[in-house]
Parts: C-alpha cells; structure tokens; sequence
C-alpha cells in the first residue's frame, strides 16, 4: 500500500495479525486454512514483506471480509467525502496491478467502488471470493480487459459493464497491448 511512509502497510500487518489472534489461530492454522507458507504469513504480519493480492484475497476470505474492508479498518477513520489526493491506493507491483479504493466501505454501507489498472500481460487469478455471493460490476473505462469467472472467459472492451455474483475463482487479465483501466462496484450480499 502506499500512505506517507509505509504506516499503512504496518497497520495492514498490524491487522492481520489482530484478526488471527482474536480467532486463536496459530500460524500453522491459518496456513492451513489458506494454503499459504506459515513463514509468509509469519512475515507479513511482521510487516516485512506486503501481501500480494492473491495472498491478500486468500486472507480476506478466511476472515469474511472484502479487500476493500480490510484495508479500510486500517485507515484512520472514513470520510463522507474523499478527495482523489486522498484516496488509499494498493500496488503490487511484479503483478502489474493498482488498486485505488475510490469510496471505500463504510460502515452500514454495503457498496463500494474502486478503480483497478492492470498494466499490459498482467494476469491476477483469485481462487476463491473474499465473501461468498459478492456482487461486482466490472466497468472498463480504458483499453480491454478479459474476466473469467465459473469458466467463462467474458472479454470486455472500453465501455463495456460485466455484473457477476463471485462464488469461486475469478480471474483478471490484460492482454494488452496497452494497460487496462476498470471500475469496480463491489456489494457485499
């Protein structure tokens, strides 16, 4: 993540390990449970290394939350309104892939929007939902982004919409040959 300095990135750490310690799990469990190495997990939650977002999926689904809730319990406190200079925005970057959380959750609220750009050739592949039943719509808003979700390849170009509930893996692919600019509406069932 990217905040001044890397404060997000500790409080992210910070969290996750709150989350596995009020459940009782040990590293060995939660690996288990999410099929990630014991030291991965032991190093993120250490803040040594930053989760890419398949890992971050994997975790979020384990503890019933989207990746946008996740990161929103890091941050101070939501805002009514937030401005672009203030928007959190999430990189991982040897997957080519950048994540800004335009409204992001908010408690009572069930929807929210982010802004996804995947840079040409990137390929990120979630094997399972963060919460099960999950509303998105997908709205490409710059070059062609290819979606499969239950084994359906959906190709869509600038200007096209995909509405889909996620019930298992997904997968977000750039084919390029330029990057790919979406919008994603995300709204908990």
């Amino acid at each position: 993540m990217r905040d001044d300095g890397d404060s997000v990135d500790a409080r992210l750490a910070a969290r996750l390990a709150e989350l596995r310690t009020e459940r009782g799990w040990s590293l060995e469990e939660l690996a288990e449970r999410t099929g990630l190495s014991r030291s991965t997990l032991s190093r993120t939650e250490r803040a040594e290394t930053s989760p890419t977002a398949s890992h971050l999926n994997r975790l979020c689904a384990v503890y019933g939350r989207t990746m946008s809730r996740l990161l929103s319990e890091v941050e101070a406190e939501p805002a009514l309104l937030v401005r672009a200079a203030e928007q959190p925005v999430w990189e991982d970057r040897p997957a080519g892939f950048v994540r800004r959380s335009v409204s992001p959750p908010h408690a009572g609220l069930r929807g929210e929007l982010v802004e996804g750009r995947l840079a040409a050739g990137a390929d990120i592949a979630y094997d399972r939902p963060p919460v099960p039943g999950l509303e998105q719509h997908v709205w490409v808003l710059d070059g062609a982004l290819e979606i499969t979700a239950r084994d359906v390849a959906h190709h869509l170009a600038s200007g096209d919409c995909l509405r889909m509930r996620v019930w298992g893996p997904t997968r977000f692919r750039c084919a390029g040959p330029g990057d790919v600019r979406y919008a994603l509406a995300v709204v908990l069932p």
